[in-house]
């Protein structure tokens, strides 16, 4: 279960900031290049770190996020 610090930082802007436009906006990164990023986290801990409404702009922590952050 390897990742990156820079999806560690990733994953705590977007915790913190609730959006994921925002967060990248925070890390100064693109949308696209973040949420590739929480993929891969996600990936390789087996589970979706995130709610994501679609349209809604806004997101939470599932158990899997609230237990890594």
């Amino acid at each position: 279960m390897n990742f990156t610090l820079r999806q560690i930082s990733y994953f705590l802007a977007v915790a913190r900031f609730g959006s994921f436009g925002a967060a990248a906006n925070a890390v100064h990164v693109s949308q696209p290049g973040l949420s590739s990023q929480i993929a891969e986290l996600e990936t390789r801990l087996g589970g979706q770190l995130f709610h994501r409404s679609p349209g809604a702009g806004r997101v939470v922590l599932t158990q899997l996020g609230e237990r890594l952050l």
